[in-house]
């Protein structure tokens, strides 16, 4: 069984989590997988989105901690600099929306590799916890950059030390995720949400992520600069073309990523 399952559908490329025994827990095996098949998902222009969900109970448990106590396992900073990190920064410049679905528990690195999504989703009985403190550690995987811009210093530095566990439906009220679905529909509704993105205008979505990172280092006066740069790459599209045609001719757009 491998630890990270990779299915493609209607421009969709499905990443699941895949270590329910182990509330999908991170190990090495799993985290270079995830990158091998996020770079697949780069290279690929029949994939238009990323869903990116949990096999079981959990969305991600995060790391793995037998794997930490092993005398023969990897050190702290190789699993950072060698499982997370890579991964956060492959989700970040993907020039694809990625969506996480978070089907239960998304606690520590899981929860922060979640954060990072362009678009995160959660089914009602799914929660989020900054598991780092009860073990003596910091938050990692991009959680002290993320979740202090999604919920401001004050919230974001309270869970990071407490280790308070968030409901679903509290981390959609205090903007740390988009929307929270029932359970009973939850499955079809994030799908819906990706085949959704997958038949958008994929470039513009993709510039639209770019001004969005760069915003997080940008002055005003350079954000605004950005916008005109990718605006006009933008306008340069088949895919926007089409929108203005189809406008005028009042019908549905029917969108390439060209």
């Amino acid at each position: 069984m491998t630890s990270v399952v990779f299915e493609i559908k209607e421009s969709v490329a499905c990443i699941t989590l895949n270590r329910p025994d182990k509330y999908n827990a991170f190990n090495r095996e799993m985290a270079l997988l995830m990158q091998d098949q996020l770079k697949e998902c780069k290279s690929n222009s029949n994939i238009r989105c990323v869903f990116i969900t949990g096999a079981g109970k959990a969305f991600s448990s995060g790391q793995d901690l037998e794997e930490v106590a092993d005398p023969n396992g990897p050190e702290i900073t190789t699993i950072l600099s060698e499982h997370y990190n890579p991964i956060i920064r492959q989700i970040r410049k993907l020039e694809k929306p990625v969506v996480a679905a978070i089907n239960g528990v998304a606690a520590g690195a899981g929860a922060n590799i979640a954060l990072c999504c362009d678009i995160v989703v959660a089914a009602e009985s799914a929660s989020f916890i900054q598991a780092f403190s009860r073990i003596g550690l910091i938050p990692d995987s991009g959680g002290t950059f993320f979740l202090p811009r999604l919920i401001g210093w004050q919230k974001a530095s309270a869970l990071m030390m407490l280790g308070d566990k968030v409901p679903a439906t509290e981390a959609e009220r205090m903007g740390m995720i988009y929307k929270v679905f029932p359970d009973a529909s939850f499955a079809a509704e994030a799908q819906k949400l990706a085949s959704t993105l997958a038949q958008m205008p994929t470039l513009g979505l993709a510039f639209t992520k770019q001004v969005l990172n760069n915003s997080f280092i940008n002055s005003y006066e350079d954000q605004l600069h950005d916008e005109e740069i990718f605006q006009e790459k933008a306008g340069r599209t088949a895919d926007f073309n089409e929108g203005v045609q189809a406008f005028l001719e009042k019908r549905k757009p029917v969108f390439r990523g060209k």
